[in-house]
């Protein structure tokens, strides 16, 4: 049995049926060619299932004496583990939209899970045009955190089209071999500096002579304003963002080239994060703006930091967190950037000479407040901070599981009450996938920061004097996409951009003008069978139509 550690208790404290405390997402693929979709599903589940001993948290549950979660608490393994109510087998409702799988994921994530048995869930959806499907998956963040999930999906995967699993990808034996692959430096597999999220600034082993009296210091300086360091609950406005939650949960996913993003970062001489911040910050401003919300102070984002150690793929939660200002109160995008990237700096220099056990304890200490002030029902009156933005890097070239290839892949985190909303990004291939959880109650216009987050790129891009994605024709509601599929090995290969549809209840408030950025054109107008139709929004006009269409957009790139 393996004990757990404070910071893994605290999320199962912190569960109610309102605030489910699992992090998951959704994974897209397309099946080979020639492979029929439903038998190939129902192979892929079997395989799944294939296995004696399961890789933890897999094969255990919880286990707790007379003090419940009080006292000590383990992961012991489960003796009547039952594979066929972990792994199921679903089918989206005709016609087969995103629109439909995004409100299936955003029904399945809401609900809690069974602490009687393993915490986690795996669906494998049919039903998408095209020959895709979907893997969606949720396991509680006391068994996992974003690095270890990086780990455990890479094991599953392969950069070969060819490669066939030896045994169940959850099995103890599949997880000794992709370890003994990093041992030896296997290709493809993520360096935990790829791993670590926010901070690339860190050094890559810690001082454990830690100076917490120079630590202290500083957290007293930022208390007092005097210091660009943030803190919880230190100057943290207002908004719908910080409102009680309940139960319902709506998800929005869409994708973003890399390097567009990063050549936004180099010229403002800042990191990859800092522009991520920059898109999330822009598209906050408005959407408050829009709903005339728009508070004085600047947004705060928590920002989790991977504290993990070298080598270390077997922890649970290594983590910490920096608060992050994300310039809502200012309008030009330069200066924003640049509010973002000194309110960064200090953050991350406030964890350069600790050890990731001191970097967890002080991180823990600053939520504590939080966690007090949520079971009394006052974290919504006084937030700690108003959203989380978590990077999570992942796997940078092209994967297949069992032949199937990997077109996308979309995080689905945690809210709570006081924070509505959690924006979680992963990279993979060339491509950065963001996936938006939000209580569905109090943004119920989740899906419009998708656009907003394109808007604030563009600006971001005109700020710095870049050329922009040349903009491509309108799609037509009536034009239908071409069947051209692309082979794996040979062809293009294009990967979902994609957005939920707005509610029909609120095409009437949407008054402001949308800019929909594409990459660049290609030479053909045929769009590939395995991908989501590129649609952009229209202009709102007295009699807005357009409002209410599907927000999916494709961006195409060659491998």
């Amino acid at each position: 049995m393996k004990q757990l550690t404070i910071m893994d208790k605290g999320f199962l404290l912190a569960e109610s049926r309102e605030v489910p405390m699992h992090v998951g997402g959704v994974a897209l693929y397309t099946v080979p060619e020639g492979v029929d979709t439903a038998e190939f599903l129902h192979g892929m589940a079997d395989n799944l299932r294939d296995a004696t001993e399961f890789l933890p948290p897999f094969g255990d549950r919880l286990k707790t004496g007379r003090l419940g979660l009080a006292g000590p608490t383990y992961w012991e393994p489960d003796p009547s583990l039952d594979l066929d109510y972990h792994i199921r087998h679903s089918a989206l409702p005709q016609p087969g939209r995103y629109r439909e799988l995004f409100t299936l994921v955003s029904r399945l994530h809401a609900t809690l899970l069974d602490r009687n048995r393993p915490l986690w869930e795996m669906h494998l959806i049919e039903g998408l045009p095209n020959r895709q499907f979907a893997a969606y998956t949720k396991t509680h963040h006391a068994a996992v955190d974003g690095a270890r999930s990086v780990h455990i999906a890479r094991s599953m995967l392969s950069a070969d089209p060819d490669h066939r699993l030896p045994d169940s990808p959850l099995s103890l034996d599949s997880w000794k071999r992709y370890r003994a692959g990093l041992k030896r430096g296997g290709a493809g597999a993520p360096s935990d500096g790829q791993l670590r999220n926010v901070v690339e600034a860190l050094k890559a082993s810690y001082d454990s002579g830690a100076q917490l009296y120079g630590v202290a210091r500083r957290i007293t300086r930022a208390w007092t304003g005097d210091d660009n360091l943030l803190l919880p609950f230190l100057k943290v406005p207002t908004s719908s963002l910080n409102t009680s939650v309940d139960g319902a949960r709506r998800f929005v996913a869409q994708s973003w080239p890399f390097d567009r993003i990063k050549t936004v970062a180099k010229a403002f001489d800042g990191t990859f994060n800092d522009a991520v911040l920059a898109m999330c910050g822009g598209a906050l401003r408005t959407y408050l703006q829009n709903h005339a919300e728009l508070p004085e102070e600047s947004l705060k984002a928590m920002v989790p930091v991977s504290v993990r150690a070298e080598g270390d793929v077997d922890s649970s939660n290594a983590v910490a967190a920096i608060n992050a200002d994300l310039g809502t109160n200012i309008q030009d995008p330069s200066r924003r950037f640049a509010a973002i990237r000194e309110s960064t700096l200090a953050g991350k220099s406030l964890y350069a000479d600790l050890s990731p056990g001191e970097a967890q304890l002080f991180s823990l200490l600053l939520q504590t407040p939080g966690m007090l002030l949520m079971p009394l029902g006052l974290i919504s009156r006084l937030p700690p901070f108003n959203t989380v933005i978590s990077n999570v890097p992942g796997i940078r070239e092209t994967m297949y599981w069992n032949g199937a290839r990997l077109d996308g892949s979309y995080p689905a985190s945690i809210v709570m009450d006081g924070v509505a909303m959690n924006i979680t990004l992963s990279t993979y291939d060339q491509n950065v996938d963001f996936g938006i959880i939000a209580c569905r109650r109090s943004m119920p216009q989740v899906q419009r920061i998708i656009d907003y987050m394109e808007d604030a790129l563009a600006e971001l891009e005109d700020a710095a004097g870049l050329a922009k994605p040349a903009q491509k024709t309108k799609a037509k509601p009536k034009r239908k996409a071409k069947s051209t599929e692309a082979k794996p090995k040979s062809s293009p290969r294009s990967r979902p951009k994609m957005a939920s549809r707005p509610d029909s209840n609120t095409k009437a408030k949407a008054k402001a003008k949308v800019k929909v950025k594409s990459k660049a054109k290609t030479k053909s107008k045929a769009k590939p069978k395995a991908k989501p139709k590129a649609k952009s929004k229209a202009k709102p006009k007295p009699k807005p139509k357009a409002a209410s269409k599907t927000a999916v957009r494709k961006q195409t790139k060659t491998r």
